[in-house]
């Protein structure tokens, strides 16, 4: 009878290797960009120069916000 070891046997941790939806949904990297957009928001509100960049201020924050709260519940 053949049976697969475990991944302490193995000498993994148990997580997939590659380049798989387990490397893509991170809750660090995507934190870290909505953290960005918002950043880049506050920017834009308070730029004396452009009224459009203004005007696409409140957008901004609103999309790394909301961004930001459904990163927050990836895997780490």
């Amino acid at each position: 009878m053949n049976r697969q070891p475990t991944p302490e046997e193995a000498g993994g941790d148990g997580r997939e290797s590659g380049r798989g939806k387990g490397r893509l949904l991170r809750r660090g990297p995507w934190e870290n960009a909505s953290t960005l957009v918002i950043g880049l928001g506050l920017f834009m509100l308070m730029q004396p120069i452009a009224m459009e960049l203004y005007t696409w201020s409140f957008p901004v924050i609103l999309a790394g916000t909301v961004g930001f709260l459904v990163t927050s519940h990836f895997p780490e």
